[in-house]
């Protein structure tokens, strides 16, 4: 064989050897994303991510429900405890924004869960992205004030300050602005009311069950708003206690519903 035909031999056994181990560059994406799949990634293989949770049974989709008329501008909002509703749901509320638990992203996003995230923006402080993970994964976004005060008392240019100042802090950080206000500790007077109106709130929002480490305070009622605190640093994570609820809620025959399609 000529030392020309030899050459060109080599070179194709070579290339050939090449293709063989080299990763089509679709592929190699495919492979990169396939690797980014857990925290946020798509649902359980099997079809059934309640049983990963610790659910016996998939939740119960909540009813369908009219969209509500917008709100006058400048009209005082209602507060709001409990929805008066024959609708057998609940509603999960989260304050202030200091826990952010990987976890409950992936436990809203698998059991579709429309959760309410009221945020102080003191207490989140560079953790903005954690909510928006959250709101991409379907949880809304509500106002809890900028710095936490209690409220009752205070000049009505200080409330103002506190609520209008987190509707621009949520409009910056999401582009949205929320509807929907909760007083920090539940604490308000009619000057914040006012106020809330002002800032183009629909709703003030507090809440007639509060979830304990250990479970409810009382067995839960169709309407309940709950309101899951923050808990201790060596306690159950956010996650823990919500699927604790969510169990709970299953043995109530119960249904988590979207709090802003009632308000």
């Amino acid at each position: 064989m000529r030392p020309r035909t030899l050459l060109a031999a080599a070179l194709a056994a070579v290339l050939l050897a090449g293709c063989a181990q080299s990763v089509d560059p679709i592929e190699r994406l495919g492979k990169k994303a396939a690797q980014r799949v857990g925290s946020y990634g798509p649902a359980r293989a099997d079809g059934r991510p309640y049983r990963h949770w610790g659910l016996a049974a998939p939740l119960p989709s909540p009813p369908r429900v009219p969209a509500r008329p917008v709100a006058d501008p400048g009209r005082v909002p209602p507060v709001v405890k409990r929805v008066p509703t024959s609708d057998k749901v609940v509603f999960l509320t989260y304050d202030d924004g200091a826990e952010k638990d990987p976890r409950f992203v992936d436990l809203v996003r698998e059991l579709r869960l429309p959760v309410s995230m009221f945020l102080t923006d003191s207490v989140i402080g560079p953790g903005y992205g954690h909510f928006a993970r959250l709101r991409s994964v379907g949880a809304s976004i509500q106002n809890h004030t900028l710095d936490h005060p209690a409220l009752r008392g205070l000049p009505y240019t200080g409330q103002r300050a506190e609520i209008c100042g987190q509707q621009e802090k949520v409009r910056s950080r999401f582009g949205i602005r929320p509807r929907l206000f909760r007083p920090p500790y539940g604490t308000y007077d009619r000057t914040t009311l006012r106020a809330a109106a002002d800032c183009g709130l629909s709703a003030v929002v507090l809440w007639s069950v509060a979830l304990e480490e250990d479970g409810p305070r009382r067995p839960l009622r169709a309407g309940d708003i709950v309101s899951v605190a923050s808990g201790e640093a060596r306690g159950p994570t956010l996650t823990e206690r919500t699927t604790g609820l969510l169990r709970e809620i299953q043995r109530r025959g119960l249904a988590v519903g979207r709090l802003e399609d009632y308000l």
